[in-house]
């Protein structure tokens, strides 16, 4: 009877450890970890739907606009650059890294925005069903972009915050030692001065 009082008393005291433990948000850091990295893919699948995308503008504006050579190659070039600046979840952490990346999406951004006004000086292909079609998608793709890259902002915000704040900031030095903040998306340089529009 002792042995069994014993056993139900050290089952009694592991079951309150455990909900203790459970309740004291030692697993904050890596759910947080994980919802931002999660986020972060997003991001990354967003991109990737955009420079999908690209080639097939391309085409359908080569086949209008020959004489914008300038124009479809600096969109092609900025494209294949940022497909090459990758930043996956496990280097969101290097600020040098995440840097390179969001300059050379920059890049692809101006460099298409450059193209799309370039359209404006040929009515006959802004009434082409293909370019409509695409371009509707290429906008449509800009704000998943929007909604995910803010959502990854929101994510990285809370893992940041746990890691900053007590006992969160406790649990992973011990328990995380290798839980580092990540990087976040900053404003492009110039983009809190309005645009300047000519009439």
């Amino acid at each position: 009877m002792k042995a069994l009082l014993s056993r139900m008393h050290m089952a009694l005291i592991g079951m309150i450890l455990a909900f203790g433990l459970s309740a004291c948000g030692i697993n904050n850091v890596p759910t947080l970890q994980e919802q931002a990295k999660a986020a972060w893919s997003e991001v990354q699948n967003q991109y990737q739907r955009r420079a999908d995308l690209i080639p097939n503008l391309v085409e359908t504006v080569k086949g209008f606009a020959q004489q914008e050579r300038e124009v479809l190659t600096q969109v092609t070039e900025a494209r294949a650059k940022a497909t090459q600046v990758q930043v996956d979840a496990s280097t969101v952490t290097d600020p040098e890294k995440f840097r390179q990346f969001q300059e050379a999406q920059n890049q692809l951004s101006g460099a298409l925005g450059r193209l799309l006004a370039t359209v404006e000086r040929y009515p006959e292909l802004k009434s082409n069903a293909n370019f409509l079609a695409l371009q509707s998608q290429l906008e449509g793709t800009e704000n998943r972009i929007a909604v995910a890259r803010r959502d990854y902002i929101a994510a990285v915000q809370g893992y940041n915050t746990e890691l900053r704040t007590i006992p969160g900031r406790w649990i992973a030095s011990i328990v995380y030692p290798d839980a580092k903040p990540m990087e976040t998306f900053t404003a492009t340089a110039g983009s809190d001065r309005p645009p300047e529009v000519k009439f």
